[in-house]
């Protein structure tokens, strides 16, 4: 696996800080990682971007953007309020390419969810995966509604002819409540792909070197990590269903 595109089923769902615990695990592993965001948005020149940020949460990363935006709003859009050229699916392709030409790994991160535009065109990250013949880490919420926007990214990648490698909960809650905890036992079979991780809420806060000794506790053996899915859910079992009542 020398690129992996990794989506989130829509924003604020802890992408980015997934994002830096797979780029640190693989370091942790001894790879060279590099991170690729086609589509900064909603950051002024000068301010850390995503891939910055994951690159200083995860260690010795190259992180790599292709264009930025200032609004935070799709690429697509964003470029257009900015007078700017828009970055495509071929474009972020082939900047992926290169770097896997000088990194073991490299980390595709979109911006939003699968289908945001890109361009006026139509470009979506779904087409740079398809164009990578790249697998995708789908980061999801822990909490309700997060299996239908599961499957619904699932599904639209498998009409594309791209598999979801697994999916990660990106922002796990110190206390889960039931919703939370049933999720853990249904996200897979939403996915139709295996749960690799659970990162805990508030990680994106440590400090680094805390962060990146951490991160492998997170994520499954497929990322470079040693979390145990069925171990995570034995510690937050969902309670038995409600007792039928008399009369």
């Amino acid at each position: 696996m020398a690129i992996l595109v990794v989506t989130g089923t829509g924003t604020e769902v802890g992408k980015t800080v997934t994002t830096a615990a797979v780029a640190a695990a693989a370091v942790a592993a001894g790879r060279s990682v590099a991170v690729l965001k086609p589509a900064q948005t909603g950051v002024l020149p000068g301010e850390p971007g995503d891939a910055a940020e994951a690159a200083r949460l995860a260690g010795p990363v190259t992180a790599r953007e292709l264009a930025r935006y200032p609004e935070p709003l799709a690429p697509a859009t964003a470029a257009r309020r900015a007078g700017a050229a828009p970055v495509g699916a071929r474009a972020t392709a082939r900047a992926a390419r290169h770097l896997a030409l000088h990194h073991d790994l490299v980390l595709v991160e979109g911006a939003g969810g699968l289908l945001v535009r890109f361009d006026d065109a139509g470009d979506t990250l779904a087409d740079a995966a398809r164009l990578l013949d790249a697998p995708v880490l789908v980061v999801a919420p822990a909490g309700l509604g997060t299996l239908n926007s599961t499957a619904l990214t699932a599904e639209a990648l498998r009409v594309r002819g791209v598999e979801p490698l697994g999916v990660v909960v990106g922002s796990w809650p110190a206390e889960a409540d039931l919703a939370a905890r049933c999720n853990l036992g249904d996200l897979p079979e939403a996915a139709g792909a295996p749960l690799l991780g659970a990162v805990p809420a508030g990680v994106g806060g440590w400090q680094p070197a805390a962060f990146r000794s951490a991160a492998a506790q997170w994520l499954a053996p497929r990322l470079d990590g040693v979390w145990d899915a069925a171990a995570f859910t034995a510690r937050w079992p969902a309670p038995s269903g409600l007792a039928p009542t008399a009369g």
